[in-house]
């Protein structure tokens, strides 16, 4: 596999810190939805094998907390405000000064509602061993894929995983759908 050092971006444009922050309310999504209790009592029931091959049931997922982390994005970094201006009127200088306080707003909110962690402990760049039976939720291979574990190759990305969530409990009249309110100055 040939890696093109040039490819990596040198600065933080709008489209990356959206897709980063897209993968984390999707992320968000995936920790809640495995934590519910309707996803437990599914996964306890054992169901009959079928004769014919049906497609995979899929969970049922709460919107709300995606709705409360983009809220929370919005709140301390503008994110919402961000993704929907139109930046081609814009500077690149400009566009950069915007997205240091997109930037600072969202890492503020990762810290404080969520302990991220590396996947992998090994240093980006290493050899690394995926025996038989690895995770593959864990690891994803790339490149030339041939054959059976164990592989031998090159740790890419270290990738992320969420040890704790932590985002606030919501009163029962809160209406997560209003991401930002309206804001009238009198």
């Amino acid at each position: 596999m040939q890696f093109d050092p040039t490819s990596i971006p040198t600065t933080l444009d709008a489209f990356h810190l959206g897709l980063t922050l897209v993968a984390l309310v999707m992320l968000t999504l995936l920790l809640r939805s495995k934590s519910t209790p309707a996803a437990e009592a599914t996964a306890a029931v054992a169901t009959p094998v079928p004769i014919k091959e049906q497609p995979p049931q899929l969970l049922d997922t709460n919107p709300t907390s995606a709705l409360q982390l983009l809220s929370l994005l919005q709140q301390e970094s503008r994110f919402i405000d961000f993704t929907q201006e139109d930046l081609s009127q814009f500077s690149d200088a400009d566009i950069g000064a915007a997205a240091r306080v997109v930037h600072s707003g969202a890492r503020k909110v990762l810290d404080s509602y969520f302990e991220l962690q590396p996947v992998s402990a090994q240093d980006e760049d290493s050899a690394v061993t995926l025996e038989p039976g690895f995770n593959a939720s864990e690891n994803r291979l790339t490149g030339n894929v041939v054959g059976e574990a164990p592989f031998t190759g090159t740790l890419m990305h270290k990738g992320w995983k969420a040890a704790a969530v932590k985002l606030p409990k919501l009163a029962p009249e809160h209406n997560a759908k209003i991401l930002a309110p309206a804001e009238v100055e009198l």
